[in-house]
């Protein structure tokens, strides 16, 4: 059965609701989708804005083949299958890949994408909830522009429910619109499912439509900073099972696994540090496994990275001497660095007393003359902790 929200999908620019600064009158997609403008470009924002709903009313208003994949579960192959689409031969249509989730292709599949873009044989709509910058390679991020997408407000959200002709009481939609986080296809969804379990929409039907069908993780609000700290912190202490725990959470609730796996690289310096160096190995190897394998094999590997973290003895006296280091450069500045230990590639250099009496190994101060007798690491250096 087809979903609600698919159903009462606006197909034109004037049944659209949100996201005005782009699609508002003068605005930059709507010129482009008026004046059949075709180019490639990233529409970035949270689930449930109008990202697939955008990218086929440009699709539409430019008469473009229009192909649609989710990079969760495409490939290379898929790729190649749209470019050489034999049913395509004597169309003079334009192609125009939809990529869903663009930031889950990894570097490989991005750099087979690019020179069908950059030739042209494709038009490239990507979207995804992650930040391009760092999910997308910078030869294809290059060559798109980047749309940035809004939460929908209340306002919106009302009006896209209003669509469904669906009748919610009062107090059941204003808790629907607070708790849907300006996320359309959840709110109608929720609705859907609503009315399919209970048959009419209330307060109490619809909370407890979403206790069986939601687990709620607002990946740009307080939860998503909340449980990720409480990950660290349980990581920290050396607690594994709510370190675990928090993982489950997490991912369960949509979390970008990437974004998961930078944070343990990170705390695998920044907590354990000189303590148990090989953790900064693992913690690598955990993200490159959840680069390459992806989701759901990656939670394996995400689960096996936070135990070790979480049971290493930490120490943070690298993390500690590197800050105050830093605080002696801002205060300081370049100070001039001993002659001794600089570079003598030349003859007079050489004469300046670069590098004179300078022997590996030895056991003297190399700061500048000014900093003589500071002990960054040596002063913050920490006995491990279990």
């Amino acid at each position: 059965m087809e979903p609600l929200a698919n159903k009462i999908r606006p197909t034109t620019l004037k049944e659209f609701v949100g996201q005005t600064d782009l699609v508002g009158p003068n605005k930059p997609l709507r010129k482009a989708i008026e004046e059949k403008h075709l180019f490639s470009f990233v529409l970035w924002g949270p689930p449930g804005v109008g990202k697939t709903t955008i990218a086929r009313i440009y699709a539409h208003a430019l008469d473009a083949r229009l192909y649609e994949l989710s990079a969760v579960s495409a490939g290379k192959e898929d790729i190649r299958k749209i470019v050489e689409d034999p049913d395509t031969l004597m169309d003079q249509r334009p192609k125009l890949l939809f990529l869903d989730e663009i930031h889950r292709f990894n570097k490989a599949q991005q750099d087979y994408l690019l020179p069908y873009v950059e030739s042209g044989r494709l038009t490239l709509i990507g979207a995804t909830t992650e930040n391009p910058s760092f999910e997308i390679i910078p030869a294809l991020l290059s060559r798109c522009r980047v749309f940035v997408l809004k939460s929908l407000d209340e306002a919106e959200l009302k009006a896209i429910v209003k669509r469904t002709k669906i009748k919610v009481s009062k107090d059941a939609l204003e808790w629907l619109v607070g708790l849907s986080n300006g996320d359309a296809r959840m709110a109608i969804t929720a609705l859907e499912n609503c009315q399919r379990l209970y048959g009419t929409i209330t307060l109490e039907n619809l909370k407890n439509t979403f206790e069986h069908s939601f687990i709620r993780f607002d990946k740009k609000g307080e939860e998503h900073y909340d449980t990720i700290s409480a990950f660290i912190k349980s990581m920290r202490s050396g607690d594994a099972d709510a370190a675990l725990y928090y993982l489950a959470r997490m991912l369960q609730g949509g979390e970008d696994p990437k974004f998961i796996a930078r944070r343990m690289v990170i705390f695998a310096s920044e907590d354990i540090g000189l303590a148990q160096p090989t953790a900064l190995v693992v913690a690598n190897a955990v993200f490159s496994a959840v680069d390459v394998i992806g989701m759901p094999e990656a939670a394996i590997n995400l689960a096996h990275g936070t135990a070790y973290l979480a049971l290493a003895a930490k120490d943070k006296s690298a993390y500690n001497a590197y800050f105050e280091a830093l605080s002696d450069v801002i205060k300081t500045g370049n100070l001039p660095i001993p002659l001794k230990i600089r570079n003598a590639p030349t003859k007079l250099m050489k004469d300046l007393n670069y590098h004179k009496g300078y022997t590996p190994y030895d056991t003297e101060s190399y700061l500048p003359e000014k900093l003589k007798g500071k002990a960054y690491l040596k002063k913050n250096k920490e006995k491990p902790t279990p």
